[in-house]
């Protein structure tokens, strides 16, 4: 499991999350949810050891997160893949998904031809360069090249963005099996109605600040998520 309790963080002595408890297990989805600005992706980045808490406390199976060195946090098997993607441009889609297993020095969990069934247009564009890949593309690479490091959770920040309806369904979709790999998933997003279709439980965030939480169901029929994310 991977639990934030309690956790203030942010940058420069500025506080953005205030005392923020988010868990996930292994084989589920946890959906994050909010407006920009709410602290969706610094609570991603505090969970992997990028920032340090103000206070609380960021425990993998119970192992405290190292703040300030989320190599460890990746050694461990927490994975993030960040909203830019961060793939290596000049490398090729099989490079980029032997970076993968160096995280980890990988031995167990995803193997490169699982990975490829699992995302077949990349099977198709092997030798290609990744920067010339599409959008959506890029996102299942970067999303297939943290699966080859055999994470036991994985980070999405907002992987639906600039994406087109097809791709985005497509990400969702491979999202769901990496979930009955057994991989414990936690996903920012924006785009609420799918993201509440595909999780098991959800947060939401407000200015910093968790005001909801629930099964992902229960959190779609709140009149209060309803008006303020699903366009009710």
């Amino acid at each position: 499991m991977l639990e934030l309790s309690a956790v203030s963080s942010g940058y420069h002595g500025l506080e953005i999350l205030h005392e923020v408890s988010v868990s996930v297990r292994t084989g589920e989805i946890v959906a994050i949810v909010g407006a920009n600005g709410a602290g969706k992706t610094t609570t991603l980045r505090t969970a992997v050891g990028e920032l340090k808490p103000m206070s609380g406390s960021v425990t993998l199976f119970g192992k405290p997160v190292s703040a300030g060195r989320s190599f460890d946090a990746a050694r461990d098997g927490l994975m993030l893949v960040p909203e830019n993607r961060a793939l290596f441009g000049s490398l090729t889609v099989r490079e980029n998904l032997t970076m993968g297993t160096w995280a980890r020095n990988a031995r167990n969990g995803f193997r490169e031809q699982q990975i490829l069934e699992l995302f077949p247009i990349l099977a198709e564009r092997q030798e290609q360069r990744a920067e010339t890949l599409s959008g959506g593309q890029q996102q299942m690479l970067a999303i297939a090249r943290a699966l080859m490091g055999a994470p036991h959770i994985l980070l999405l920040d907002e992987p639906s963005t600039g994406l087109s309806p097809k791709f985005t369904w497509d990400v969702f979709n491979a999202v769901q099996q990496v979930k009955e790999q057994g991989v414990g998933v936690l996903i920012v997003e924006q785009n609420a109605s799918q993201v509440l279709s595909l999780a098991d439980r959800a947060y939401v965030l407000e200015a910093g600040s968790v005001v909801l939480e629930g099964t992902a169901a229960e959190l779609a029929k709140d009149p209060r998520v309803q008006a303020a994310y699903l366009g009710a």
